[in-house]
């Protein structure tokens, strides 16, 4: 069963095209004229070995925050849609990933419950253009539209860029083991019988 899926959402702030392969070898392809983003997206592809492909456009002469939020809800969709029915997956994911000075561990239940807890106490700083506190709105839109309960949380850390470095890196490999088929899981993991 091929888990892929390609989408295509236009707004007046916004025009995103992506391609997600869930089952891929982490090769990125990531355009969204933000390019702390770029980079993020791209770690996130390579450790989670998820092919992703991601053009956007859109009105960063006011600011990042639609193009960042935006790509986060296209994301979270193309997850949900590539992921279907749910059927055979481990559902639950965790990574701790040290970056330099860093550590940040990322917890994922793939229950169609969207809910976000972010434990990362950034200054108000910029990384380039970036602000900082977008991450959060990624996270956050990702996590909507996947249906997705994700906790976020920075265990210590100082570098700004190494604690959102660390944090993409987690999820990537949290999401990883979440979205992995496993032979012993009949239908879903759930006593529901539903995700």
């Amino acid at each position: 069963m091929s888990r892929t899926v390609s989408l295509e959402r236009c707004t007046q702030e916004t025009r995103i095209k992506l391609s997600l392969e869930i089952d891929g070898t982490g090769q990125g392809r990531i355009c969204t004229s933000v390019p702390f983003l770029d980079h993020m997206l791209n770690l996130f592809a390579r450790h989670g070995l998820f092919d992703l492909s991601v053009e956007a456009c859109g009105d960063i002469d006011i600011d990042f925050h639609h193009t960042v939020e935006d790509i986060g809800i296209v994301l979270g969709d193309a997850f949900k849609q590539a992921l279907g029915d749910k059927k055979g997956i481990r559902r639950y994911g965790q990574a701790t990933v040290p970056m330099d000075e860093t550590l940040a561990s990322v917890a994922v239940d793939i229950s169609g419950r969207p809910y976000l807890v972010y434990h990362a106490t950034l200054p108000k700083v910029k990384i380039g253009d970036f602000d900082v506190e977008l991450a959060r709105e990624f996270f956050q839109a990702f996590a909507n539209n996947c249906g997705l309960n994700l906790h976020i949380n920075v265990i210590y850390g100082d570098n700004v860029h190494h604690i959102l470095e660390a944090c993409f890196k987690a999820f990537a490999r949290a999401m990883d083991m979440a979205t992995q088929q496993d032979a012993r899981v009949q239908g879903v993991m759930s006593t529901k019988g539903v995700l």
